[in-house]
């Protein structure tokens, strides 16, 4: 690939339609702690200032906000800051266009989701260094794990759903009974819209994850309005610009973008919003779990995780350290399903922390741009300081630091963490609560009993893997965790496998066909003959 598309600058500076200030102008607005409000957007910056509500382009209404680089600490661009009215009137349009997008034909949506696919694919150049830019994702996570896979998830729910929404039951001989005359009762279960869905999610995989609420909701005849993470909203944008562009009807997609909680606050507590599909803390799950119960919302809650690599005494060592050391290899161990906690049998446990220690040191940290790095930066000056103050706890508890612990020397700029191997126990604040970085936690587990009690004891229940080369042994540990998902002897994912997790892992399942069910309602309708 030419030189100019793998080091890919930031795109031009670009105003979105609509109605809006002067081009390279912000919009003024009220000001956010720690986001300034330049006046004028400097060359190579995106401007955003406009939401799509009800099928229009209007400017948010309260100006803008700043995104920064995370390797850089630059300006990347500037989002739409939304206001709570701003959330009200865009879940107002999408109730409005509920009735009329469900009776859709099917042929129709599913027409508008493949073209939506294609669309992304097309786009796929001018999109990959706004994300890269805006999350820090290193070249190699961004082009394969970033903007392909939003297109997938598009072109896999513009399949026929039929074979999940409909279901014929038996037909059952009924008696005669004081409610009705008897007869030959039938049945089918038909899985409708639920409705209004809210889809926020979280700031590692924008446009991924985004695209894995959409789809699904929009193919199961729901309207949505999005509410992308405040510290990289653009790609989002545009994703939501692309889905206006290929044609679905206006209120069908609304946009919300806001660096505070109001908007996200509104949609949550709305008698509107039928359904809230979440990806990100537990902490904040929980509180939306707490607003929505006031108006019974559906809620799909996809949470923090711990994730257990438990590695045998008979294991692949090789094929098990390539599994750990990806908390620091993919987009810098912020992603849930991380195995942050490695359990490995004393008989192993030497040969694993050593490889894993040698790992760390040799994964090139720096420009994401630069398709040799393997450990890009942490999204934010929040996030790295949360992430060091963890360190300091590991070590205030007596871990012992193997490999890295701070910031990479050679870099003055940008949120960097180095890969951080500690060896600890279990009861340690590092390895009981999610950091959300580049750190592994390396216990010493005695036995396959030692090892499986050590997994489960945790508040999550995410993704845990086993490697053993006995796979019989590997599974009927895998069928012990409390975990929903479990990888033997790989960190691979199975797309159509439902996605979920245990415990504080959140609740709900998506993916594949389970994706349809989550973004449905279970409807019988009875007849007799």
């Amino acid at each position: 690939m030419a030189e100019s598309t793998t080091r890919a600058a930031v795109p031009a500076t670009r105003v979105s339609t609509g109605e809006r200030a002067q081009p390279g102008r912000a919009q003024p607005g009220r000001a956010q702690p720690g986001r300034a409000q330049p006046g004028r957007a400097q060359p190579g910056q995106v401007v955003e200032r406009d939401l799509l509500i009800g099928g229009k382009w209007l400017p948010a209404s309260g100006g803008t906000y700043v995104v920064l680089n995370p390797a850089t600490e630059e300006v990347v661009g500037h989002a739409p800051e939304s206001t709570v009215e701003d959330a009200e009137a865009a879940v107002q349009a999408a109730s409005d266009a509920l009735p009329a997008w469900a009776a859709t034909p099917l042929e129709r949506r599913l027409e508008l989701m493949a073209k939506a696919a294609g669309a992304i694919r097309e786009r796929a150049r001018e999109l990959l260094p706004l994300v890269i830019a805006e999350t820090g994702a290193t070249f190699s996570v961004g082009s394969r794990m970033q903007v392909p896979v939003a297109a997938d998830r598009f072109e896999r729910y513009s399949r026929d759903p039929r074979p999940v929404l409909q279901r014929a039951l038996p037909a059952q001989v009924v008696p005669s009974t004081p409610l009705a005359p008897g007869g030959l009762v039938s049945a089918a279960v038909l899985r409708q819209p639920v409705g209004v869905v809210a889809c926020i999610t979280s700031y590692n995989f924008p446009m991924v994850n985004m695209a894995g609420k959409v789809a699904p909701a929009l193919a199961a005849g729901n309207t949505v309005v999005v509410k992308p993470a405040p510290q990289d909203p653009l790609a989002v944008v545009e994703l939501v610009r692309v889905l206006d562009e290929v044609g679905f009807p206006p209120g069908v997609v609304n946009l919300v973008t806001a660096s505070g909680a109001g908007p996200a606050e509104a949609l949550v507590t709305s008698p509107a919003v039928d359904m809230v599909s979440f990806t990100g803390s537990t902490s904040v799950g929980t509180r939306i779990a707490e607003a929505g119960a006031h108006t019974m919302k559906r809620l799909l809650l996809e949470l923090g995780g711990k994730g257990a690599c438990i590695v045998l005494d008979d294991a692949d060592i090789q094929a098990a350290v390539g599994c750990i050391g990806s908390t620091w290899s993919f987009h810098s161990g912020q992603i849930c399903t991380a195995p942050t906690r490695a359990v490995v049998h004393a008989g192993v446990y030497d040969q694993v922390v050593e490889k894993l220690g040698a790992l760390a040191a040799m994964l090139k940290v720096g420009d994401p741009t630069d398709p040799s790095t393997v450990v890009g930066p942490l999204i934010s000056a929040a996030q790295r300081e949360r992430v060091e103050r963890y360190l300091a706890a590991g070590r205030a508890e007596g871990a012992e630091v193997l490999s890295g612990g701070g910031r990479p020397p050679h870099l003055d700029r940008g949120y960097y963490v180095e890969p951080t191997l500690l060896a600890g126990a279990n009861d340690m604040t590092v390895a009981r609560e999610e950091i959300f970085g580049p750190v592994v936690v390396a216990i010493r587990v005695d036995d396959e009993e030692d090892a499986i009690a050590v997994a489960n004891d945790s508040d999550f229940g995410l993704y845990d893997y086993v490697f053993s080369a006995d796979t019989a042994r590997a599974f009927g540990v895998a069928k012990r965790l409390r975990a929903g998902h479990v990888g033997v002897n790989t960190a691979q994912r199975n797309h159509e496998a439902p996605f979920g997790g245990f415990k504080l892992s959140g609740m709900g399942r998506d993916g594949g066909d389970y994706g349809l069910e989550a973004y449905s309602e279970l409807q019988a309708v009875v007849w007799s003959s």
